[in-house]
C-alpha cells in the first residue's frame, strides 16, 4: 500500500510513501542524460531528459517507483491489484512495458499537458523485467507545478483522469477515490458549528473537533481522504526546509507502523521510505522507517551528461542527534 501527494509552496514538491513489508534493495539512483535507456519495443533512447528517483536497479537498468526529471515532472507508480490490466503488442500503439512507463515519461517529457499526449497513444504491455520480477499491478500519478494526472490502464484500455487533489493511493479506481471525497465536504479546519438539533446543549470540548468522522484506519480509500484532507489544509513558509518538513508531515499522516498491519506468516506491512523531490531545484529527500533524519541527493551537484547509473544507497539506520 502507498500513498503519493504533492505540494506547492514557493517551489513544487512531488513524492509518496512507499509501504510493503520488505524492501528490494532501494537506492536513490540518478538516470544521467546519456545513459541509454532501452525499451522492449521501441528501441533505445541514447540521449533524454536526467532522472532521479528510487528505483529498484536490476542488471544496470533503474526499476523506478517514483522519480522527477531536470524539467520539472514527477511520476510515481502504485499498487492497484485487480484492477490493473496490461495487454499485447497493438499495432499503432507506443507499446512499453509496465517497467519502462516511467522512464518513457520522463525521458521525454517536461509537463503534464506533454506526458498525457504520449499516454493517449500508449499501450502497457503484460512484459515481465525477468522470471524474478514479475509485472506490477500499478497505476500512476503523473504532476508539475500547474497540474497532475492519475493514469490506469484496466482492460478497456487506458483511462487519464484529471487529479484536482494532487493525491493518490491504490485501490479503488481513482474516479471512485474522488468521489468518495464527497461524504466528508463537512469536514472543516474550524471549530464546528452545533446543528445537531434544537434545544440541545451541545459544546465542543477538544479543539480539532471540526474534522471528526476524518477515517484514521490504513486501508487505501481512508488514507486518500485523510492525506487529501491533510494536503489541501497544510500551510508552511515557503522556504526549503519548512516547506520539505511540512511534506513530510503531510505524508506522516498516514505512516505505517510495524504490528498494524498484518500479512500472515509473520509479515507485517510498514512504510518502508518516504520521498519528497523538490521537483524545481532537482533534489530528492526521503527518511526510512528506521531512520527519521531526512537524507537529500542533488541531481545537479553530478555529472549529469554522463553515461553511467548513478546509485546512492539508502541510510536506513536511525540517526539519532545527542545534545549531552
Amino acid at each position: 500500500m502507498c500513498t503519493a501527494a504533492t505540494y506547492k509552496t514557493k517551489d513544487f514538491y512531488f513524492g509518496r510513501t512507499l509501504d510493503y513489508e520488505f524492501s528490494y534493495g532501494d537506492e536513490v539512483t540518478i538516470t544521467p542524460r546519456n545513459y541509454p535507456i532501452r525499451f522492449v519495443e521501441e528501441g533505445v533512447r541514447e540521449t533524454h531528459y536526467a532522472i532521479i528517483g528510487m528505483a529498484h536497479v536490476a542488471n544496470d537498468y533503474p526499476l523506478y517507483y517514483d522519480a522527477i526529471n531536470e524539467k520539472g515532472l514527477g511520476m510515481a507508480g502504485l499498487n492497484f491489484v485487480g484492477n490493473a490490466h496490461y495487454h499485447e503488442t497493438v499495432a499503432g500503439k507506443d507499446n512499453i512495458a509496465q517497467f519502462e512507463f516511467i522512464p518513457w515519461i520522463l525521458s521525454q517529457c517536461a509537463t503534464v499537458k506533454e506526458a498525457q499526449q504520449l499516454v493517449e497513444r500508449i499501450n502497457l504491455l503484460n512484459t515481465s523485467f525477468s522470471p524474478q520480477l514479475p509485472v506490477a499491478q500499478l497505476h500512476w500519478m503523473i504532476s508539475d507545478r500547474e497540474e497532475s494526472i492519475t493514469v490506469e490502464s484496466v482492460k478497456d484500455g487506458i483511462k487519464i483522469y484529471k487529479n484536482p487533489v494532487g493525491v493518490l493511493t491504490n485501490n479503488p479506481p481513482f474516479d471512485m477515490q474522488l468521489f468518495h471525497l464527497n461524504n466528508y465536504m463537512g469536514l472543516s479546519v474550524k471549530s464546528p458549528e452545533h446543528t445537531f438539533a434544537k434545544g440541545l446543549d451541545l459544546k465542543e470540548y477538544s479543539r480539532g473537533m471540526g474534522a471528526m468522522g476524518l477515517p484514521g484506519d490504513l486501508s487505501s480509500q481512508s488514507r486518500f481522504v485523510r492525506v487529501a484532507f491533510t494536503k489541501m489544509n497544510s500551510l508552511s513558509e515557503d522556504g526549503e526546509n519548512a516547506s520539505v518538513s511540512q511534506f513530510f508531515h503531510i505524508l506522516n499522516s498516514v505512516d505505517q507502523q510495524r504490528g498494524c498491519c498484518y500479512l500472515g506468516d509473520g509479515k507485517y506491512e510498514i512504510t518502508l521510505y518516504t520521498s519528497c523531490c523538490n521537483t524545481d531545484k532537482g533534489i530528492y529527500y526521503y527518511t526510512t522507517y528506521d531512520n527519521h533524519q531526512i537524507t537529500a541527493v542533488d541531481m545537479h551537484k553530478e555529472n549529469l551528461d554522463g553515461m553511467d547509473l548513478i546509485r546512492y544507497p539508502l541510510i536506513t539506520e536511525e540517526q539519532i542527534r545527542r545534545q549531552n
